[in-house]
């Protein structure tokens, strides 16, 4: 015999008003409510232990993810000015030709070309350019490029500058290029 041959089996039909005339039955959910209903003081307290424990790791979670954002953002910006830094100094790295050409230039007698030497190099300064121009000071291997010696008279603590042959320069305290000198012992 197959499942659909089986008769079906009549239950008990209970109206609503028969339904509420009937007693329930207690249930294990409703035994455990009745006992339960008043928490004694220890769960009270148990339980205030774990939420105050899950608040105060979640607040430590939150003050070391916190700190981390605040690294993050403080790097980050940090390495946007260095690398803006970095790319103002090749734009200014790449003017000194321009200037030494201007300088060339005025060595050999062009006046008319020292205006605009003037402004370049008066907005170039106003930004952090600094020109580096020795001669008569001591002279010093990390901020000059030695490329001719002369004898001196003897007297000098050093070798000393005796003549600058292309400027050098410094971009916000940083050497860009040594000054070319000539140099007196």
């Amino acid at each position: 015999m197959s499942d659909f041959d089986q008769e079906p089996v009549a239950e008990e039909a209970t109206s609503p008003v028969e339904a509420a005339e009937q007693p329930e039955e207690p249930t294990a959910e409703g035994a455990a409510a009745d006992e339960g209903a008043a928490p004694t003081v220890e769960d009270l307290l148990a339980d205030l232990e774990r939420v105050t424990k899950e608040r105060d790791e979640y607040l430590s979670l939150a003050q070391a993810k916190q700190a981390e954002f605040e690294n993050f953002r403080k790097r980050t910006m940090k390495q946007q000015a260095d690398e803006v830094a970095r790319a103002v100094g090749r734009v200014v790295e790449s003017l000194l030709p321009v200037l030494d050409a201007f300088d060339y230039g005025i060595g050999h007698g062009d006046e008319s070309i020292a205006p605009m030497r003037g402004q370049l190099l008066a907005v170039l300064e106003k930004e952090g350019l600094v020109r580096l121009e020795p001669t008569g000071e001591a002279f010093d291997p990390n901020e000059h490029e030695a490329v001719a010696h002369e004898p001196g008279d003897g007297s000098n603590d050093g070798p000393v500058v005796a003549e600058v042959l292309r400027a050098g320069y410094r971009w916000q305290g940083h050497l860009v290029r040594p000054a070319m000198v000539r140099v007196t012992d």
